[in-house]
């Protein structure tokens, strides 16, 4: 396969566009002016849940003037697939105490609820100050526990998407809106 051959198959599995970056944008201001109300200048940690988020995590934290931490946690839920296998493992974990800080998720997609239940459980025994979830996108229709996000920037129908840090086969990180990927190939 050539180059042009395998630009043009990345570019036949983005469907369509979803969410634009302008909007993405908007949204990321409003909220980090919530989170700044929220803690009114105390410190807080933003744990971002790889690999995902990470895109999200790194525009949120600048449009929040709040002084805060960053910490990192993996989890797998997908296996290499467009469905949750409805088992989540932990395959990083924080280094950081919890139980001095106030505690915000940072995560890209809500789907089954499952991998960020998990957490908030896993994160609620280490007894941090508090603990708030925000996550860039909402699919309600597909959970399967009940988990509600503290904060929700988009709602989205039930499509596999693609883009600002959310992958299909490990590609598309890097799209700078979000996509619906085409699974019709």
């Amino acid at each position: 396969m050539d180059k042009q051959q395998s630009i043009a198959e990345y570019n036949h599995k983005i469907k369509r566009v979803m969410i634009t970056q302008e909007e993405i944008a908007q949204r990321i201001a409003e909220v980090g002016k919530q989170i700044d109300e929220w803690y009114d200048g105390r410190p807080f940690l933003l744990v971002s849940i790889l690999k995902g988020s990470f895109v999200f995590l790194a525009d949120l934290c600048r449009a929040i003037s709040s002084p805060c931490e960053i910490g990192f946690m993996c989890a797998k839920s997908y296996y290499k697939q467009t469905v949750s296998s409805g088992i989540v493992s932990i395959t990083m974990d924080l280094e950081q105490d919890v139980s001095n800080y106030h505690v915000i998720i940072v995560e890209d997609i809500v789907d089954t609820g499952r991998t960020l239940n998990d957490i908030t459980k896993l994160l609620k025994e280490r007894n941090p100050l508090s603990l708030r979830v925000v996550t860039l996108l909402d699919k309600p229709s597909r959970r399967l526990v009940d988990f509600k996000p503290d904060v929700s920037l988009f709602t989205i129908p039930d499509f596999f998407v693609i883009g600002y840090g959310l992958d299909g086969e490990e590609l598309y990180r890097n799209l700078p809106y979000v996509a619906e990927y085409n699974l019709d190939d």
